[in-house]
């Protein structure tokens, strides 16, 4: 139980402390204009948010963590099969396990029903800190459940769960973040890392930069799979933000998102 609070208070203290940062970042050096009003996107993003994180801790109490500390009982998966030092394993996995991400994400663009739930995300008219957690509840369950399921294949170490973890909730915050950032820096910043720039490049109107960069912190795999391109079509200050069919402002409501999935014809995955 007290692992599980301190892993709880680590994961908390890391996500409000970066979100305080990439919220002041944009306030004071902010990379667009945003469309619709702030307070009222904030209220309803934040809010499944933390509709999402009750419910998570709910249906799945230690989460990645426990499923770590039970595959590692019961030597499951390729990692306790074999003997790596330790910040070797923690490297690797976190590299694997994020790969295994970019591999989910393009999934939930291929697939039709996947993509209902997916478009929530894509729905958000602006893009900002808040846009990182805008995630549908079933998707939310979902993606843990891929997760469990890939750290019983992995069996990667506890430390190496936690730290992609926090890495994962960090860069989400930065990525989706309306941040300025001068050319020259996230030219050589986007080699190691997925930059706003870059991600933002994904939350496009137009159809086939959706289906691109889709790494959320490594951004090799985009290169490596084909999927990467360097900049909008139309540019950062002129590009749209959204899906065609949802840009009426409605579509920012708690309601709304969360009927999302299963009104109309999704449209726009991954062809």
């Amino acid at each position: 139980m007290e692992n599980d609070n301190l892993e709880l208070i680590l994961r908390l203290s890391c996500f409000f402390g970066i979100f305080a940062i990439m919220a002041l970042w944009e306030l004071k050096s902010p990379r667009r204009p945003l469309r619709s009003a702030k307070r009222f996107r904030w209220f309803n993003n934040l809010g499944i948010t933390f509709f999402n994180t009750l419910l998570l801790r709910l249906l799945f109490p230690t989460a990645a963590i426990g499923v770590a500390l039970y595959a590692s009982q019961q030597q499951w998966g390729i990692f306790n099969q074999i003997n790596l030092p330790l910040w070797i394993e923690v490297i690797v996995a976190v590299i694997v396990l994020d790969l295994c991400i970019y591999l989910q994400h393009r999934l939930f663009h291929r697939v039709p029903m996947l993509w209902r739930l997916h478009m929530m995300h894509h729905s958000d008219v602006d893009i900002d800190v808040t846009t990182g957690a805008r995630f549908h509840p079933i998707e939310i369950i979902l993606s843990m459940l891929i997760k469990m399921t890939i750290i019983c294949l992995l069996g990667p170490a506890i430390i190496a769960v936690l730290i992609f973890e926090i890495i994962l909730n960090a860069v989400a915050m930065f990525n989706h973040s309306n941040v300025y950032i001068p050319f020259q820096v996230d030219h050589v910043l986007r080699r190691f890392i997925v930059t706003p720039d870059m991600h933002r490049v994904h939350h496009s109107i137009i159809n086939q930069e959706t289906n691109s960069n889709y790494g959320f912190n490594l951004p090799w795999w985009d290169r490596l799979f084909g999927t990467y391109r360097a900049q909008p079509a139309q540019g950062h200050d002129q590009m749209i933000i959204g899906l065609q069919q949802f840009q009426q402002p409605q579509a920012q409501s708690l309601k709304w998102m969360l009927r999302l999935p299963f009104k109309g014809h999704g449209g726009g995955y991954d062809q």
